[in-house]
């Protein structure tokens, strides 16, 4: 096994043992806390969780830096050389809301740019994964849908607007749905991306800035599955670009000129 394959196999390993932390804790009444605002909730699962991806990573690579969403792991991306980004629990509003919608990330990153990349849903038990290549869901190489007809697409607005930009939320909603077949909200940036990747939603998009954590990971299934991924200008994204628009590539101008509806530009 090449280098390569060995972070490849690795976060899927680690994504799966620490999906499997929060599993146990999924739907068992665990106590929530808040964080920066009403909704931004964590939980001990979250925290159990993150230290079991950790220790699966640093058991193979155990010098490498790692950028996680909870405790004191770093919270940028370095620039330069090998990392990995971490999400215990992406959607943790609808886990602690018992809805099975959630991820478990982990992205392996080489100067800035992600090279390997799981995201493990543990209540469906779907991991969805790739190398530098191919993305596949259990096992089973995936690509993008092939819908060229925004009429016939389904879009999805992601990254939850803070109470003072709901304005920019249903902004984000009539732009789909004045442009696209329907909308979907699932929850979750990590899922949504997956969900991209497999076919399931033809785009993504938000005109936030959004964390790593929630995002490395997804993008490079997404990019590997055959789609096309950029930030609000249309250039290429990167874990700091100002938005994040996703699609199957066939209908990515529409996408696109859907996030920028959200805000005006």
């Amino acid at each position: 096994m090449d280098e390569l394959d060995a972070r490849a196999d690795r976060a899927q390993r680690a994504a799966r043992d620490g999906g499997a932390v929060a599993r146990r804790a999924f739907r068992t009444g665990i106590a929530v806390e808040t964080k920066g605002g009403k909704t931004d909730v964590v939980t001990q699962a979250d925290k159990d969780a993150q230290r079991r991806v950790v220790e699966r990573i640093r058991g193979a690579f155990p010098d490498e830096p790692i950028v996680g969403e909870e405790e004191d792991e770093r919270k940028s991306v370095p620039e330069s050389g090998p990392a990995w980004v971490v999400d215990p629990i992406d959607g943790t509003n609808n886990f602690v809301r018992n809805v099975p919608v959630w991820a478990t990330a982990v992205a392996a990153v080489r100067d800035g740019e992600p090279v390997a990349a799981a995201n493990y849903l543990p209540a469906l038990d779907d991991c969805y994964a790739a190398d530098d290549e191919t993305a596949s869901r259990n096992g089973e190489e995936i690509s993008v849908s092939q819908r060229d007809d925004p009429e016939t697409c389904t879009v999805c607005p992601t990254f939850w607007w803070d109470y003072d930009a709901r304005d920019e939320y249903a902004a984000a909603a009539r732009a789909i749905v004045t442009r696209f077949g329907d909308l979907r909200r699932y929850g979750s940036m990590q899922v949504v991306l997956s969900y991209v990747a497999d076919g399931s939603l033809d785009g993504v998009i938000t005109n936030k800035r959004a964390n790593p954590w929630d995002s490395v990971a997804g993008a490079h299934l997404v990019r590997m599955a055959g789609g096309t991924v950029t930030d609000l200008d249309g250039n290429e994204w990167r874990h700091d670009s100002e938005g994040l628009v996703a699609s199957n590539g066939h209908v990515h101008d529409a996408v696109l000129e859907a996030a920028r509806e959200i805000d005006g530009r």
